[in-house]
């Protein structure tokens, strides 16, 4: 909703949580510290530190079954630190401490939307950091309409900026336009919000499209266009042309959005589109208007704790 220029901190995120693509892991005691299957190093790294944060002196072993793709602009990294975190505080019975473990654990540099989502579902509204030692502040949650879909794009040949690249593009775009946020702003608290209380899809589809025009625009030379694949614009184009409403792409990309009514309406757009395309992915998924799962299990001589978290 803003991009922070010399005077200002706060960054603002709009961001929803989604059903179908899950990060899911399961930790236990055990005799040494280990970790299996993707993305072991990094939730190793998470493992180390929050034992030492927690004064945890048991050995873990963690079981990781799934995971959000990473650099897509899916949140996946944040949702992999705080499941970890989760699965440490409930088999050690500690109290949850989300916002502190994922500053913690570097999570919620700029946007809110990772940790509040693990936290709540719903379409989420924060509004950046108040200070440098604070997660952004959640302003508004709003359940999400049951019946809607999101038709998510996904392009797994190409990856959104992340890292340095990211910090790097954040310092050499110009000061972004006081007009542009005054304009997003404008159109997440008078258009987003009532539409969704109203389900009014429409008018909901129009304020996220031109949002995202407008930020599209802004970081075009840091991605090399108004969306960071090429594939995915040509598909989301498509999508419009059959009916879809809300174009976009989430984060840094690639990963492009749309929304439909209903599974029907998204399954009829997505038919009626003809896509020949083979570089691209096309997901109809709900959204999520929940936070977290957690499930305990009890073995003889073990306790485990299996966790299970979506987008």
């Amino acid at each position: 909703m803003d991009i922070p220029g010399k005077d200002s901190s706060r960054f603002g995120s709009i961001g929803l949580p989604l059903d179908g693509i899950s990060t899911r892991l399961e930790v236990s005691r055990a005799t040494r510290t280990s970790v299996h299957g993707n993305e072991s190093a990094r939730v190793f790294s998470h493992l180390a530190a929050l034992r030492s944060h927690l004064d945890l002196a048991d050995h873990h072993q963690i079981t990781v079954f799934e995971t959000i793709p990473a650099h897509a602009g899916l949140g996946s990294g944040t949702q992999l630190a705080l499941a970890v975190s989760a699965a440490l505080r409930t088999l050690h019975g500690l109290p949850f401490r989300v916002s502190d473990d994922a500053a913690f654990l570097g999570r919620g540099a700029r946007s809110g939307i990772g940790i509040a989502a693990f936290e709540e579902g719903g379409l989420i509204f924060d509004a950046g950091k108040a200070k440098d030692d604070l997660t952004p502040t959640v302003i508004s949650r709003i359940p999400f309409p049951n019946e809607w879909r999101i038709i998510l794009v996904l392009d797994s040949s190409a990856q959104g900026i992340h890292g340095d690249a990211e910090i790097k593009a954040f310092r050499t775009l110009p000061p972004f336009p006081e007009e542009s946020s005054a304009s997003i702003c404008r159109h997440a608290l008078m258009e987003i919000m009532p539409a969704l209380i109203e389900k009014d899809i429409a008018t909901f589809g129009n304020a996220i499209t031109a949002i995202q025009q407008k930020l599209g625009d802004y970081f075009a030379p840091a991605q090399g266009g108004r969306f960071a694949s090429r594939a995915v614009e040509e598909t989301l184009t498509r999508l419009a042309e059959c009916g879809a409403v809300g174009i976009g792409q989430s984060s840094w990309g690639p990963t492009g959005f749309a929304f439909a009514e209903s599974q029907v309406a998204a399954e009829r757009i997505t038919a009626a589109s003809a896509l020949q395309d083979t570089q691209t992915t096309i997901r109809i998924v709900a959204a999520r208007n929940n936070g977290a799962t957690i499930t305990r299990k009890t073995k003889p001589a073990e306790f485990e704790l299996a966790y299970k978290n979506r987008c």
